[in-house]
């Protein structure tokens, strides 16, 4: 697919408005499927990109991600989104949309429309105001975790909660093994010390698992490090990879060298072997690689 086909058939891009109203009713009308469009996009294959490739592992550079600047919105993108195509980098395994994104005081994502995908949302600095189709209305703040299974479909925005301060966070789709699943929403708080010097569950496919669960056999941990320490995960799912994202500081998992904001892929492994720097921060994501 060329970068004008990926226009066309993308409904990415329909997220771009500032919001001015609020998000009324609790009908969703009927759109065109993001998902199926998405889906078109990978090919259905499910394959890492073969940029960067050594063996199993991929990586991505910081300084090599997409970037938009909008003006209110600044956002960096892992994989191709709205404007930004590139076909060595589409998705890893299900895991489809990796946004670094920065707002602007007193702006946002306005009202726009989600089908059949997790999305996952996780402040970085300030708080997100939240609001959707189904009813609800609130504040995300940093420290907290937010997902929606778009299912049917969904209406939501997203605004700066200040109106004097920018806000950072970190946005994540992911393709769900369950379609037309009844749309949901949840957030909850991390208990901000868990997370030191180990890795936390914040995602799981289970209700009664730590952290908000999804509708797909994938697990998210965090962990944020004071000191240098040496930590090991184990995959959860045989045929299972982990995209590894460094928030902050520097790391070496299984012998690669990660800087601020790099992104590695891995797969055909049973562990990874992290070395973590002092002040360091990570999100490591376990997806499957295979629908």
């Amino acid at each position: 697919m060329d970068r004008k086909d990926f226009l066309k058939k993308t409904l990415l891009g329909s997220a771009g408005v500032v919001a001015t109203t609020a998000i009324a009713g609790s009908s969703v009308e009927k759109k065109p499927s993001t998902y199926d469009k998405l889906m078109e996009q990978v090919g259905f294959n499910h394959l890492p990109n073969k940029e960067n490739k050594t063996m199993n592992t991929i990586l991505h550079k910081a300084d090599t991600r997409g970037y938009a600047d909008h003006g209110w919105l600044k956002s960096h993108h892992t994989f191709s989104f709205a404007n930004y195509y590139n076909p060595e980098r589409v998705h890893f395994g299900v895991l489809r949309v990796l946004n670094d994104d920065y707002i602007d005081a007193g702006t946002g994502f306005g009202k726009h429309p989600h089908d059949n995908m997790e999305i996952i949302s996780i402040p970085l600095e300030g708080d997100l105001e939240h609001q959707d189709s189904m009813g609800n209305k609130g504040v995300i703040r940093h420290g907290d975790i937010q997902v929606m299974s778009a299912g049917t479909g969904i209406f939501h925005s997203e605004m700066n909660a200040s109106k004097t301060a920018h806000t950072k966070f970190l946005q994540i789709w992911v393709f769900p093994n369950k379609k037309n699943v009844e749309p949901r929403y949840d957030q909850i708080t991390l208990d901000e010390s868990k997370l030191k010097n180990t890795l936390y569950q914040i995602v799981s496919p289970n209700p009664e698992d730590e952290g908000v669960w999804i509708h797909q056999n994938a697990w998210f941990h965090l962990g944020e490090f004071d000191h240098s320490q040496n930590i090991s995960y184990d995959l959860k799912l045989k045929g299972n990879g982990v995209y590894a994202f460094l928030l902050e500081g520097t790391a070496k998992i299984n012998g690669i060298q990660l800087e601020r904001r790099d992104g590695l892929g891995i797969w055909d492994t049973d562990q990874l072997d992290l070395e973590m720097s002092k002040d360091s921060r990570i999100l490591l994501m376990e997806v499957p690689m295979e629908a």
